[in-house]
């Protein structure tokens, strides 16, 4: 079975908000009944489990640790050889690309880790890696760093890896995704891809101040409400921000710049006439993005 598995830009949400890889050495699996899941890491086993295949499993000892991550490709009835992929996030299990990863606001030199692989035939594994951010000018994501590594030859017993980030924007994402895949787009039996410790390293800078995380301090009071609410936002800089509103349906209700002073900032936002329901407050500050639920009653 012939699978194109590359990375979907959009159909992501996520906040500014910085982080590490989560569950980045596969210490924490968690129990889905016949198998385990690595917390954090979504895996195609809920589409083969109804055969009893598990491309996805928890091995041990860890490189270091207690356990590590395989991913093996596989033969499943009915739907064919399928690869041994995991994603950071959520992944579609219908088309095997992700829908989702963590949120990451910095800018890292390479992602390195430990691993052990084999292909078959003319299989090759490999590991992605796309930093992106919400441009809410054109309600999309920008691409800031995508770097795809075919895994070349094989290695048979654990060694280090360190695999360089490629940028294609001067910014700061917001959203990361890492995609571990045993094989390519044309899935061989038995070919495999371990993988433990994951970590990011080093930083490459925009030549551009980052901004000082305040967008992680903006909130709205009341939440929820049915005519006003007011945004907080402390800023260490003066600078002009885009404040839009939109609903779960991605119909805009505001879309405004707001220029806003060093200190504390109150922003009024009027929200009466807006039918009930569940919004999205988008904040751009030019390098980076944030997002804040609004409920209106």
């Amino acid at each position: 079975m012939k699978k194109l598995f590359t990375l979907l830009t959009a159909t992501l949400f996520s906040c500014g908000a910085f982080a590490q890889i989560p569950n980045a050495g596969f210490e924490t699996w968690t129990s889905s009944g016949s198998y385990d899941m690595p917390t954090g890491w979504d895996n195609i086993n809920p589409l083969t489990t109804a055969a009893a295949v598990y491309t996805c499993t928890k091995g041990t000892p860890g490189a270091p640790g207690a356990s590590y991550i395989k991913l093996v490709s596989k033969t499943v009835s009915i739907i064919g050889v399928v690869p041994g992929v995991a994603v950071n996030g959520l992944i579609n299990t219908t088309s095997f690309q992700p829908k989702s990863g963590f949120a990451f606001t910095s800018r890292p030199q390479s992602l390195t880790g430990n691993w052990q692989y084999m292909a078959y035939g003319a299989d090759q594994g490999r590991i992605a890696v796309l930093l992106s951010r919400w441009n809410m000018a054109t309600n999309k994501r920008d691409t800031v760093s995508y770097t795809n590594y075919l895994l070349p030859g094989m290695v048979m017993n654990w060694a280090p890896f360190s695999i360089p980030l490629t940028y294609q924007l001067n910014k700061y994402p917001d959203t990361a995704i890492i995609v571990l895949s045993s094989s390519g787009t044309t899935p061989v039996a038995n070919s495999y891809l371990y993988i433990d410790s994951l970590g990011f390293y080093g930083s490459v800078s925009t030549g551009i101040n980052p901004i000082h995380n305040a967008l992680a301090s903006a909130k709205l009071y009341p939440n929820p409400t049915s005519t006003t609410t007011t945004l907080f936002y402390n800023s260490s800089i003066t600078n002009t921000i885009t404040v839009q509103i939109a609903d779960v349906n991605g119909r805009t209700y505001f879309d405004k710049k707001i220029s806003i002073s060093n200190g504390d900032n109150n922003i009024p936002l009027n929200t009466s006439g807006y039918p009930k329901g569940l919004y999205l407050i988008r904040i751009d500050d030019g390098e980076n993005t944030h997002s804040e639920k609004l409920i209106i009653e």
